[in-house]
């Protein structure tokens, strides 16, 4: 049986509840095949000494993103996934409002996932551009 769209955010989002997701305030809000969107808010909560958004608040973001898309691509029971690297561009600031990151596979390898990830402000200008490798490996008993 199949779980709709709306299930699956659901439960990506009771996931998150008590974690880093959590405390930034991490919603997922869209999925599909081959891709996964997420929203987070801006304000001081995330900002750097200057007032914008830090790139560290990015990053989580990016990588939270991408390792939970890369979860819907392999068995869940046997198998769990590692964030190994991540890299992003900082193109754009932002002090306030929300940004939207979409995370879009590159690569769906049986031991590596390559996940490209967008984040945008909610005028669709690109604040940072992210990549990001996950390792599938098998879980331990």
């Amino acid at each position: 049986m199949e779980i709709s769209k709306e299930e699956l955010l659901r439960k990506f989002n009771e996931r998150s509840r008590t974690t880093l997701m959590d405390t930034l305030h991490i919603q997922y809000t869209d999925v599909g095949p081959d891709y996964l969107v997420a929203e987070m808010p801006v304000g001081p909560q995330v900002h750097q000494p200057y007032g914008v958004l830090h790139g560290g608040a990015t990053a989580a973001l990016a990588e939270s993103v991408g390792s939970a898309a890369s979860a819907l691509h392999i068995d869940r029971n046997t198998q769990q996934v590692y964030g190994i690297e991540i890299s992003c561009n900082h193109l754009r600031s932002i002090s306030e409002g929300k940004v939207v990151a979409t995370a879009k596979a590159i690569h769906l390898g049986r031991s590596t996932h390559l996940w490209e990830i967008e984040v945008r402000d909610t005028e669709g200008k690109l604040i940072s551009h992210c990549k990001l490798t996950n390792m599938v490996v098998s879980k331990r008993n």
